[in-house]
């Protein structure tokens, strides 16, 4: 044989080697003593459900060890080794078996990372494998049940099934998870979620120091601050207390569900459900809102929860490091654009060249130096004598000082009660406070302007005012196209003293009642109305201008002490629901004018949503909701009343029954809720204009199926449309028309808010105008079929 043909026999030994060697490393769940990890080499669970390897988060050029899903395209990061030291060039480093432990050699070859175990195992002995739940454990060769480590004992930012979230009282150290500092920086950030054995709780902490949420103590079945473990029953959970450890974990109800816990990097710990196999879907989040995890926008940050992004500066502050609130990192906060001249000179005071900037309904700062102070004058005096102190608030009679930095700062919103104003103290040159001889001249002149604009309109309303009440005095309190504002008395006798109530729900309860002209109308009696009467009075006004055939109109309104009533037209045939929930069926709804409902239904909510001046989020379409003239038109009732409640809408949820079944994902979540979770609740609905049939019932029959699940498997799948039909119709309905509904729907629930159709466009389709696709299946609807939840939450 030539020297030639063994050099390439030689080589291609060479490659073929290298080629086994690749793919018996890359298809392991094994890392033996005379192997490693380097460069993209992984090895992945036996089961190919999860891998381990080296990453690098989004446009980080740092590498870590870390485990992920394998199979799925959004990579989500599950247990990161080196969080806080990062390596360089991955190549050259190694992750290995070396003196009986795992161990992360650098570029240098220097050890930045090991499990750190004192066993005296040999080094052939020990492997480390990637079991299919993603826990990585460290053991013995010879045996199985030998584990010596485990990732599970010491989690990074992500609770999975299994494992364990508590305390060991061998070590006396703690289990909990820990947020990345940013997107691309799994080191340690600032909020964590720990478990308070003293309480049986978990509690989240702002710098392992400050309490900031509480999930209530343990009953054996949910966490008492937690009530909606009640509704999604996607997890079991188990609570240990023995000698060596207490602590709590969680398997899933249905196996095939992939879901994971996770503290965010924003201090929320987010429950996140694999959506179609592609991506995740957050469907529950604690805190609730962001503005409840404590100092999230840093020093001097403000947090408003009706804005996006939630942190801006205080007006004078610019942010301090622009790239960490780019990667969602605002810990760092803001600092003055001007420094206080006692700063720079070492002086005590300032009181020449600082002055202090209002700022309104904010929620007060925490560790403040209160003072009894005389005046408003005496307050700021007290500030502005000591260079350190930032801001004071003045409630009348008590001052309150803040020293240093300002954390925890909360826009709130108008009308909220408990916000005050706050004045912080910024440098006497900032822009702020500075004004030319031109810009007094502008506000000199615009003061003049409208000051005469005011009286000019003041003279118009009281003309209008007049003219309506000598109206008013010569016939009824009834006026054509203005909102009455009714007397207390005056409903209470139209009512019999609220003798026929009508309905009620989550705002307030309905009474029939008739006017002195004979006019027939509801009234409804709001509850727990927290705005004051000038802005119940706006607000009104802005409801009662909406002018749809598919809503209900508003005649007029009462606001009486803490009485506040709203007076709407009459509906002789009533709400929706008793007519497709009566068992009596005493007035059966065609199927033709069902279809006619949802299309009435859906071009008042895009009215509300598209062609008001401010989009007007509904927030509780349900069938309840929708009322039916004597021609039975559709008419969408309670819309806006959010907004009169104050804005706390997740109050009044608590008081509604039967509104859970409505509910979007994003809304239990306590993600941004748009005018989609409108949409959801519509697609609901109309499964049940369909069925005749509430979507959750309290049968404790096993059989009984899911109906909107059912429904999108028949629509998309293939099956007997008409089957899916209310019984009473006995088959009788269009099969196009039902099957654009059924699609409608399906397309209405999918779990990723944005891929819902708009309301308009749900007006589209069923006029016929739109052509409407094969919808994928919902994977929301089969979660909820899935767990036992969806038979309680009516009871």
């Amino acid at each position: 044989m030539s020297l030639k043909n063994i050099c390439n026999m030689s080589f291609f030994l060479t490659i073929l080697c290298l080629c086994v060697n690749s793919l018996f490393s890359h298809a392991a769940d094994t890392i033996s003593a005379n192997q490693s990890l380097s460069g993209d080499q992984t090895i992945v669970s036996s089961g190919g459900i999860f891998e381990l390897g080296f990453f690098s988060p989004g446009n980080s050029s740092k590498y870590y060890i870390g485990i992920w899903y394998k199979r799925i395209p959004e990579k989500a990061i599950v247990w990161v080794a080196n969080r806080e030291i990062p390596i360089s060039n991955k190549d050259s480093a190694q992750l290995r078996v070396l003196d009986g432990n795992l161990v992360l050699l650098n570029e240098s070859q220097i050890k930045i990372w090991s499990t750190d175990l004192t066993s005296t195992a040999s080094n052939s002995s020990v492997i480390a494998v990637l079991l299919d739940n993603g826990n990585l454990i460290l053991r013995e060769k010879s045996g199985s049940n030998s584990t010596l480590w485990e990732s599970f004992n010491n989690p990074s930012d992500t609770w999975m099934p299994g494992a364990k979230i508590g305390y060991d009282k061998r070590t006396k150290r703690g289990r909990f998870l820990t947020s990345w500092k940013n997107s691309e920086d799994p080191a340690p950030g600032l909020f964590s979620d720990e478990f308070d054995p003293n309480g049986t709780q978990y509690v989240m902490m702002w710098n392992r120091s400050k309490q900031y949420w509480t999930s209530g103590s343990w009953d054996g079945h949910r966490f008492s601050l937690i009530p909606e473990m009640g509704l999604f029953r996607i997890y079991n959970f188990t609570y240990v207390d023995n000698e060596n450890e207490s602590y709590f974990t969680f398997t899933r109800t249905n196996p095939s569900t992939i879901t994971r816990f996770n503290m965010d990097v924003s201090g929320r710990v987010k429950q996140r459900l694999l959506m179609n196999n592609e991506s995740w879907n957050v469907f529950g989040s604690q805190p609730r809102q962001q503005c409840e995890v404590y100092a999230y926008c840093g020093a001097f940050g403000i947090c408003n929860q009706d804005s996006l992004p939630f942190c801006s500066c205080l007006p004078g502050f610019k942010i301090k490091h622009d790239n960490d609130w780019s990667l969602m990192d605002y810990s760092a906060g803001c600092v003055r654009e001007i420094s206080l001249q006692c700063e720079n000179n070492g002086s005590t005071s300032n009181e020449k060249n600082d002055k202090f900037l209002m700022n309104s309904n904010l929620s007060l700062p925490l560790r403040s130096q209160l003072l009894t102070s005389g005046s408003i004058g005496e307050c700021e005096g007290a500030c502005l004598s000591n260079c350190s102190c930032s801001a004071y608030a003045y409630d009348g009679s008590q001052c309150s000082l803040w020293n240093g930095e300002l954390f925890n700062l909360q826009q709130l919103a108008e009308g909220d009660g408990s916000g005050k104003d706050v004045y912080v103290r910024l440098s006497a040159s900032s822009s702020l406070f500075v004004k030319s001889k031109n810009d007094k001249q502008i506000v000199i002149g615009s003061v003049v302007g409208s000051v005469v604009a005011v009286l000019v309109i003041l003279a118009i309303v009281f003309a209008v005012v007049f003219s309506r009440r000598r109206l008013m005095a010569g016939k009824s309190k009834v006026v054509e196209g203005f909102l009455v504002a009714f007397g207390y008395k005056d409903l209470q006798n139209a009512t019999k003293n609220f003798s026929e109530k009508l309905g009620g729900g989550g705002f307030g309860s309905v009474y029939k009642g008739t006017l002195p002209d004979s006019t027939v109308v509801a009234v409804k009696k709001l509850e727990s109305v927290s705005q004051g009467e000038k802005q119940f009075r706006a607000e009104v006004s802005t409801i009662g201008i909406i002018q749809h055939v598919n809503l209900v109109r508003l005649r007029g309104f009462c606001v009486q002490g803490n009485n506040k009533m709203l007076v709407y037209d009459y509906m002789q045939n009533g709400s929706l629901d008793s007519h497709l929930f009566d068992v009596k069926k005493s007035n059966i709804l065609k199927w033709k004018t069902r279809y006619q409902i949802a299309l009435g239904v859906a071009k008042g909510l895009a009215y509300l949503h598209e062609n008001c001046k401010n989009c007007i989020i509904h927030f509780d379409v349900k069938p309840e909701n929708v009322l039916l003239d004597n021609e039975f038109c559709p008419k969408v009732a309670d819309f806006g009343l959010a907004k009169l409640l104050g804005g706390n809408f997740s109050r009044v949820l608590t008081t509604m029954r039967g509104t859970i079944g409505y509910l979007a994902p994003e809304w239990i979540s306590g993600v941004e809720v748009t005018a989609k979770a409108d949409v959801y609740s519509y697609g609901m609905m109309l499964f049940e204009l369909v069925s005749g049939k509430r979507n959750t019932t309290n049968s404790e029959d096993e059989n009984v199926r899911y109906f909107p699940y059912w429904a999108a498997s028949v629509t998309i799948e293939g099956g007997d449309i008409l089957d899916l039909l209310d019984p009473v119709l006995e088959r009788e309905g269009d099969i196009e028309e039902v099957s654009n509904i059924c699609k409608v729907a399906c397309w209405c629930v999918q779990g990723d808010a944005s891929v819902r159709p708009s309301m308009g466009q749900v007006v589209q389709i069923l006029e016929g105008v739109m052509d409407v696709n094969l919808p994928p299946l919902p994977r929301w609807l089969q979660v909820l079929a899935e767990t036992p939840a969806h038979s309680a939450l009516y009871s």
